[in-house]
């Protein structure tokens, strides 16, 4: 079973390139990220020409999430149950297997802007309810994969430059415990189960040739539970789709697990 998740900073953009990627990574689920479509407007139909089910919950310009499959997904969940939220960064939904139901949980984790700003107070409280749901989640699904775009380079090996992002968003102590603590419910960092190549990101700036210069973060991840840790056979960053014309700035992220 392969999953993957990517952040499309914009769907309306990046439709074709999604759908071709599909066609060729041939992912039996992927989440979506950034997706910044209203509900009405999120392109189920050229989706399903090309073979793929979905469940999504969108917003005007922001924000946006979205669970690609082939088979039905069942027991969908939009946002984060008990967590007042007007923002679109949570879809979940359990997909049948025949080694026992699979819950798929995708994730757009605030930015958080700066760690003095009142965006980063929401960031600690969204994660905070994160954790506390997964917690929930994880005795009602052991088998579990938690996907999506974190908004947190976990360690200093996930910087490019660790002395410039020092203390920045993104690599602040607090953020790096909420990652440490959702590791501590029981999930597993896919991508660090093997030996990756130095300088692996998954995210690279717009601005200043930072993709050309290999310049970036790894702030897209893929946690796994413990009752699936055996059975991950890889876990890659493609970073093909980076080199499209008019990509996003985020590449997929991929898994490979036994079923």
């Amino acid at each position: 079973m392969k999953l993957a998740t990517w952040n499309v900073n914009s769907l309306g953009v990046r439709l074709p390139q999604l759908i071709d990627w599909l066609a060729q990574a041939q992912p039996d689920a992927v989440v979506l990220q950034e997706t910044k479509l209203t509900d009405d407007r999120f392109p189920v139909e050229a989706l399903a020409e090309a073979g793929w089910q979905a469940a999504w919950f969108g917003q005007k310009t922001y924000n946006g999430v979205a669970l690609i499959t082939r088979q039905p997904i069942l027991d969908v969940v939009k946002n984060i149950p008990g967590l007042e939220d007007d923002q679109a960064r949570v879809i979940a939904g359990t997909l049948p297997n025949p080694s026992g139901p699979l819950r798929v949980i995708g994730v757009y984790i605030p930015n958080g802007q700066a760690p003095d700003s009142d965006k980063f107070v929401y960031k600690k409280r969204w994660l905070a309810a994160l954790i506390a749901w997964l917690r929930t989640e994880l005795r009602q699904h052991p088998r579990l994969v938690l996907m999506g775009d974190f908004n947190i380079a976990p360690e200093d090996r996930d910087v490019f430059d660790p002395v410039a992002w020092a203390g920045q968003i993104h690599c602040t102590p607090e953020e790096r415990q909420a990652f440490q603590d959702l590791l501590g419910l029981g999930l597993v960092d896919a991508f660090r189960l093997f030996e990756q190549a130095p300088r692996s990101w998954s995210w690279w700036d717009y601005r200043n040739l930072a993709f050309r210069k290999n310049q970036g973060l790894r702030i897209d991840h893929i946690l796994v539970s413990t009752a699936l840790h055996a059975g991950v056979s890889s876990c890659t960053i493609d970073k093909a789709p980076r080199r499209n014309e008019r990509p996003s700035d985020h590449a997929p992220v991929v898994v490979s697990l036994e079923p």
